[in-house]
């Protein structure tokens, strides 16, 4: 009787990434909310309506808002508890000095060292940037920015530069977040970075640098406006 021999087992079907614990689903699901302003800045956070409304325990409830309150997403207040943090128009505008300082030199370097994969990472992050925008998908913009992002700190050689950045990046994601919900800027902002990827893509490290520098700039200005009215009118 022949042997049957198994099948060769297919790379395709491997599991390349463990398991997320309960800890982590949760952590991403409340940043998630805090981020997309379904927790306006100012908010209670009560750990037994977080404990209902997430299906989870207390325990991990508390280790969740504690790791928040490192992200700077909350914020602890004596006799109160936590709070979403309140972000304000100076420490906005010290988030945009950062992101444009090594935002301009990631991108630099991107024009003169990525690869046609980091390129093709870079267009294909645009694209569904582009695609987000049109369904009105706010969490999908967040999302492939975020990776487009990535794409241009590595395509720069710049990965410590980018765990600095990404230790920013729940603040950042806020600010993107109210940016892109303003009216106009599925254009003006899409189109600053496609601007940012041809510079890349022609391998003009000057141009990359001053376009990146131009969109956080106007980023800046625009959130810096928002933050304003929002004082101005007494909104959370």
């Amino acid at each position: 009787m022949s042997r049957i021999e198994p099948a060769p087992f297919r790379p395709g079907l491997r599991i390349e990434e463990a398991p997320r614990t309960l800890r982590e689903i949760a952590l991403e699901r409340l940043r998630t909310a805090i981020v997309e302003h379904h927790f306006p800045p100012g908010a209670r956070l009560t750990e037994r309506e977080l404990c209902e409304q997430m299906g989870v325990s207390r325990s991990v409830v508390r280790e969740v808002i504690r790791h928040l309150e490192t992200e700077g997403l909350v914020e602890s207040v004596p006799h109160h508890g936590p709070n979403v943090a309140r972000l304000d128009a100076a420490t906005a505008a010290e988030i945009y000095e950062i992101r444009g300082l090594l935002e301009s030199r990631a991108a630099r370097d991107a024009a003169q060292t990525a690869t046609p994969q980091s390129i093709a990472l870079l267009r294909n992050a645009l694209q569904r940037i582009g695609s987000a925008y049109a369904a009105q998908d706010h969490h999908g913009v967040l999302q492939a920015t975020t990776d487009f992002y990535e794409a241009m700190f590595t395509a720069g050689g710049k990965r410590v530069t980018w765990d600095v950045v990404k230790r920013l990046n729940s603040r950042i994601s806020w600010l993107r977040s109210m940016n892109i919900a303003s009216p106009g800027r599925s254009v003006s902002g899409l189109g600053q970075m496609e601007k940012i990827f041809r510079a890349i893509e022609e391998r003009r490290p000057d141009d990359a640098a001053e376009a990146s520098r131009e969109h956080v700039a106007n980023a800046a200005a625009l959130a810096h406006a928002l933050l304003a009215e929002r004082d101005k009118d007494g909104a959370p």
